[in-house]
Parts: structure tokens; C-alpha cells; sequence
């Protein structure tokens, strides 16, 4: 291809190249950019300029305009490695990945020790789920340029999404002895520190990186998790207005599943949903081609997970799997999580028919297989929760896709086809809400009917707790209890003279913060008691020495609620507006105990009093419960699966016969 020969400036034009270059370095854009637009009339094939204007175009965040102009550069001289690393930036900034490799690959081809374009190279990587490649290309950049901090923060950041996380703690504290200065950094050690449960420690570089940077993405809604997490509740309504106000405002400030606990609005919770997957997920087209017609014998549906283990999500869906009718479906598990080799994890590879393990594949390697093994239905069981895979959905892994059980609530973006919900969870007047179109199931939430009741038995003092009063318990995690929450649980310990309640001990400086925000409210601190984490069956049998579960709200309880139930312990739930809110009240429904779902906090406190005073309406609750129990559908894993596989055949149908996805009710 030949291209106009560049036309030479005059010396004038010389002298304005100059000043142009020089309001550009200063940060004066957009005197610069006025410059460039004269001088270009003139100049129109001068290849400084173009990659100049273009270079600004993509610091003022005109992303296709960068392309274009770096690109035109770039023909009339294709060995410009600053140019080719900037088009690789803007064409990673439009999640262009493919394109973005090609041009920071032709730098390195060009520059072999260029370590920006390693570094960047690394960061469209990390975009691709290429973790261990991307790893290789951070430390080739520090290798080329061992004082760069960029690289070693990225690298810290890759680390802890390897569960490696005292080697990531290590390269970001070296990315912040390089230059304290460095948000991104204390905002990847605040999220190590986080998973490192170093709560404290966390909430400081959280505030660090704020304080650098108040509009970086994300920190803020880190800040407030950890404050919540810690129990540190000053200026709590001030930063969750300023939190509401910016996601009003399309700011990128917290991650979907924070916003759940914070709020019980579910238009705030699809804004933060559509925000985030437009920044971090947009639907992506890849060439491969997928089979979006072709009616099989047996449905194939695909269950995506990274949680295939001893988890919250397995104890639920295991039998799932095993149940379902192999008539009709025929069942794929793709699990991109730790290769546990724990009961469950083993459980689950020989319920399925076909188990992939894709932790080291790329989302776009992993949707490809999804693809080629002709998945009919692929089903999102992480949403937005930690390890999530959300950019295997956006590459479509099958022609039907949709979420359920790990996040709830929209997934806000328009590759996920369905979400399941019941009646309760989603009135018909909440739908628009929700991106998804709902499958309305008889009961939400799956269980194991396997589910052994262990048979160990708990005194008091084996858990701590007094000899006589009424033991009120919450297991819930503890960025779930909201200043509102608590306010409520310490007038009702204030009513019931000598009762206590336990909780879940998640940190010391928790236990220390909430004991003295109840001494604050007038509850002596030995009417809190804090429970470990036990194995699966100590923690169901201390649900026997416990009188009434207190839900919280705006995140209700889900598995530890389901698992309070099957112990034949009461719970009592406040009702709420947004999907997380209403969990509770579709699981007392699914074993008809709807007395105990409250509208209001006046009547959730009244009835928790009530019960806790009147033991005799507590035990007709209980009897109620135990009766129950054997038939209820909550825990009936076969029926619930006839009305998924309802469901599936409902769907599958209408996308053969070419109709678009609509609300579906079995």
C-alpha cells in the first residue's frame, strides 16, 4: 500500500509543533488540541501530530477517535512503538482485546525491552482471564525496568485472583515503597488484606487509595464493605448518599454485590449492575459460531461455577445435578474454581454428565467450549459474587443464558435472557427492575434432601452461652447487619429481660466495635455472644440450643436460613423491596410459616419480643415448623427439580420455535 509522502513543515510550523507539544505536556488539552486541529489542516499526513492527537484523544477518553487517529499515523509509519502501545490502550479501554494484543505485541516485536508495552501488554491479559500469561508479561516489564510500579501492583492484583495472596502483598508493597503515590496499588493491597481477613489494615489503604484518588473506581464502595464488615458506622448515612448519589450519576463506585447490604432500592441495585457490566463486561462477539438452532435430543444445560466444593452454593444444587432426568437433559458442569478434591467437589464431578474444569482457560477459550459442545442453556451461578466469571456470558456461551442462586438480584446486562425468582422474591410489579426476563418457579431456592441431621448435641457452656435466658442467634455475615438492623436487635434484647444473642465472629475488631456499640444502646456486653465458624455439622447441631433466628435487612439470610429450618429453628424475617430483602420470606413460605415474615421493623421487633415473652406461641411455631418439615417444598429436591426442568423445556421451546424470551410461570 503506498501512502502521500509526508509533507515537510516550515519553520513557523516548526515553532507551533513545538507549542502544541508543549501545552500537551503541560496538561493544557484542550489549548493543545485546537493547536493540533490548525496544524493538521496544513500537515495532514505528519505522523508526530497524528500520533500526538490521537495520543490526546485517548487521554480525554475518545476512544474511537484515538484508533482512527493513531491508526492513520500508524500507515504512513507502522514502526512507531509509543504509537502502537497507545492504540493498544484505547483498543483495551473499548475491550477490543484481541486487537489490543496485536498492537502491544508489533511494539515488543519492534522493542523487545519496551517494558510499558509488557506491562500493558499484561493488563489486556488480565482483561481476558489469562492470569498466568499475563503474570509472565508483568514480570518481563519489572525484569526490563525493575523501579516501574505499574507492573508490580498488576501483578499483586493477578496474585490475589490466584488465591496467592501473601506473594501478592509482597509486589504491591514493593509497587508502594516505588511510589506511595500509587492508588491502584493500596487498592489492590486493601483488597488482598480484605480476602487476608487483615480487616483493619484493609480499611487503611482503602482510605489511602481514596484519599489519592476519590473518583477511582470502585474504592469507595470498598471503603464502606470494610467499615460495615469492621462495625464502623460514623458518617454511615453521609457516605451512603454520597454512594447513591454517584451511581445516580453513572460513577463506577461500588461493586453490585456491596450495593445489596447497603440499600433495599432495587432501581439503585440494576443502575450499579448496568454500570458495572458496561465497564468491566460489555457483551463481546467472538467468531466462533454458535449453534443457536440445532434441537437436540436432550437439552444440554451448563452449570458455571467456582464454587463446585464445600461451599453455600454446593450444599444447595448438589442433588440438583444428580436428579436431573436424563431422558431429557443432559448435564455439563464448567467450573472455573479451586480443584478442591473435598466431598462436595467430588460429589459434583460424578452427579454430572460431563465435568469441565476451565480455571486456566481463558472467558473467551472457555465460551468456545461451552460452544463446541453444543450447551443449550448455560446457567450463571455466580453472578456477581467473588471468582465470577461474568465474561464467559458476555461472549454468549449458549444461544439461552441465565442467572441463579449466587447473586441476588439483575445481573443488568441483555446476554442474560432469564433469572429465576418466585412470586414473593419479584411481585409483578417489581419485573422492570430487572434486565432479565423472570422465571416465576413455584419456590426459589434449591436444597439437598440428602442433607444429613447430625446427631451431635451441644450443651450451653459448650458454646458459651448462660444457663437460662432466650438465646436469640444470627449467622449471617457481618456486612449484613446494618446500623438499622442492630438498633432493632438491642431494643428487643432491652424487652427480653436476660436474653442474649449469638452471632457469627467473623473478626476480633468487629466483636470489640459492636460490644461497645452495645454498651452505647444500654446492653451489657456479656448479652452478646460470638460464635467460630465450625464444620458443616457442629454448625447445624448449635442451631439446637439457640430459640429464634433474627433475620437481617436488607440482605436477608439464605443458606444459613434454609439450614436454621431444616434444624427445626424459627426464623423471622422483615420483608423488603429488592430481591436480597425477600429471601427470607420466599423460604418461610416454601415450609408455610408466613406468621413469621414481617412488613415493618415496628412488627419485626414486636413479634421478636412476643415470641421471646410468650413461650407458648413459640412452641406452636416450632411444632408448626417440625410438622412441616418432611413435606415441605422447600426441602423437597425432587419436585423442585420438575419445576426447573419445567422451566428449561418452557424456554427451549419458545427460543426453537424463533420467539424472543418472555416472563415464563410454572
Amino acid at each position: 500500500m503506498q501512502h502521500k509522502k509526508p509533507i515537510e513543515p516550515t519553520p513557523k510550523q516548526n515553532e507551533m509543533i513545538e507549542e502544541a507539544f508543549a501545552l500537551h505536556h503541560s496538561g493544557q488539552l484542550d489549548l493543545a488540541e485546537i493547536q493540533y486541529k490548525k496544524l493538521l489542516i496544513y500537515l495532514p499526513t505528519n505522523v508526530s501530530l497524528l500520533t500526538m492527537f490521537g495520543t490526546l484523544a485517548l487521554q480525554k477518553g475518545r476512544l474511537e477517535d484515538a484508533v482512527k487517529i493513531i491508526g492513520e499515523s500508524l500507515q504512513i509509519d507502522p514502526n512507531q512503538t509509543n504509537a502502537l502501545n497507545n492504540r493498544g490502550n484505547a483498543l483495551r479501554d473499548l475491550k477490543r482485546l484481541d486487537e489490543a494484543l496485536e498492537s502491544f505485541d508489533h511494539a515488543i516485536a519492534l522493542k523487545p525491552d519496551f517494558a510499558e508495552a509488557h506491562s500493558n501488554r499484561g493488563n489486556t491479559l488480565l482483561d481476558h482471564k489469562r492470569l498466568d500469561e499475563a503474570l509472565i508479561s508483568y514480570d518481563r516489564a519489572i525484569a526490563l525496568k525493575p523501579n516501574f510500579a505499574d507492573p508490580y501492583s498488576n501483578r499483586g492484583f493477578i496474585l490475589n485472583e490466584l488465591k496467592r495472596l501473601d506473594e501478592a502483598l509482597i509486589s504491591l508493597d514493593r509497587a508502594i515503597t516505588l511510589n506511595p503515590n500509587n492508588a491502584n496499588a493500596h487498592a489492590n493491597r486493601g483488597v488482598t488484606l480484605k480476602f487476608l481477613k487483615r480487616l483493619d489494615e484493609a480499611l487503611v489503604s482503602f482510605e489511602r487509595a481514596n484519599s489519592l484518588n476519590p473518583d477511582m473506581d470502585f474504592v469507595l464502595g470498598e471503603l464502606s464493605y470494610t467499615k460495615r464488615s469492621l462495625f464502623i458506622w460514623n458518617n454511615h448515612q453521609k457516605h451512603l448518599n454520597e454512594l447513591i448519589n454517584k451511581i445516580n450519576n453513572g460513577n463506577i463506585v461500588s461493586h453490585p454485590l456491596q450495593m445489596l447490604s447497603l440499600v433495599d432500592d432495587s432501581l439503585i441495585h440494576r443502575r450499579t449492575s448496568e454500570i458495572y457490566v458496561k465497564e468491566k463486561y460489555p457483551k463481546r462477539n467472538i467468531k466462533t459460531k454458535i449453534n443457536r438452532n440445532n434441537r437436540h435430543e436432550r437439552i444440554r444445560i451448563g452449570y458455571f461455577s467456582g464454587d463446585f466444593r464445600n461451599h453455600p452454593v454446593s450444599y444447595l444444587t448438589a442433588e440438583l445435578y444428580e436428579i436431573h432426568d436424563r431422558n431429557k437433559f443432559e448435564v455439563y458442569a464448567f467450573s472455573y474454581g479451586p480443584d478442591a478434591k473435598d466431598e462436595m467437589h467430588l460429589r459434583i464431578q460424578t452427579g454430572v454428565d460431563h465435568f469441565h474444569d476451565i480455571r486456566e482457560m481463558s472467558d473467551k477459550d472457555a465460551a468456545i467450549l461451552a460452544r463446541s459442545v453444543e450447551i443449550d442453556i448455560a446457567i450463571d451461578l455466580g453472578g456477581f459474587t467473588r471468582d465470577s466469571r461474568t465474561g464467559i456470558f458476555a461472549m454468549s456461551a449458549a444461544p439461552i443464558q441465565l442467572s441463579y442462586i449466587g447473586y441476588l438480584g439483575t445481573m443488568g446486562a441483555s446476554y442474560y435472557d432469564y433469572l429465576l425468582a418466585d412470586q414473593t422474591i419479584i411481585p409483578e410489579n417489581n419485573k422492570e427492575y430487572y434486565s432479565e426476563k423472570i422465571v416465576y418457579l413455584p419456590s426459589y431456592q434449591v436444597n439437598d434432601s440428602k442433607k444429613c441431621i447430625p446427631d451431635a448435641i451441644f450443651t450451653r457452656e459448650d458454646i458459651g452461652l448462660p444457663e437460662e435466658g432466650f438465646v436469640f442467634c444470627c449467622f449471617n455475615n457481618t456486612y449484613k447487619i446494618t446500623p438499622t438492623t442492630f438498633d432493632g436487635w438491642a431494643r428487643i434484647l432491652k424487652q427480653v429481660e436476660g436474653s442474649v444473642l449469638l452471632l457469627l465472629e467473623d473478626n476480633k475488631t468487629a466483636k470489640i466495635n459492636l460490644t461497645r456499640e452495645s454498651v452505647r444502646k444500654g446492653i451489657h456486653p456479656n448479652r452478646l455472644i460470638f460464635g467460630k465458624r465450625l464444620p458443616m455439622t457442629e454448625y447445624l447441631a448449635r442451631y439446637r440450643i439457640t430459640d429464634l433466628f433474627l433475620d437481617t435487612l436488607p440482605y436477608n439470610a439464605g443458606t444459613t436460613a434454609s439450614d436454621a429450618l431444616r434444624m427445626g429453628l424459627p426464623v423471622l424475617s422483615c420483608i423488603g423491596n429488592s430481591f436480597a430483602s425477600r429471601v427470607g420470606a420466599s423460604l418461610l413460605n416454601a415450609v408455610n410459616l408466613p406468621e413469621l415474615i414481617t412488613t415493618t421493623q415496628e412488627q419485626y421487633e414486636s413479634l421478636a419480643i412476643q415470641l421471646a415473652l410468650h413461650p407458648e406461641k413459640l412452641k406452636i411455631i416450632k411444632d408448626k415448623l417440625i410438622n412441616n418439615l418432611p413435606t415441605a417444598p422447600l426441602y423437597d429436591t425432587p419436585l423442585f427439580t420438575r419445576h426447573l426442568e419445567s422451566a428449561y423445556l418452557t424456554i427451549y421451546d419458545r427460543h426453537q420455535h424463533g420467539l424472543d424470551p418472555d416472563h415464563i410461570y410454572v
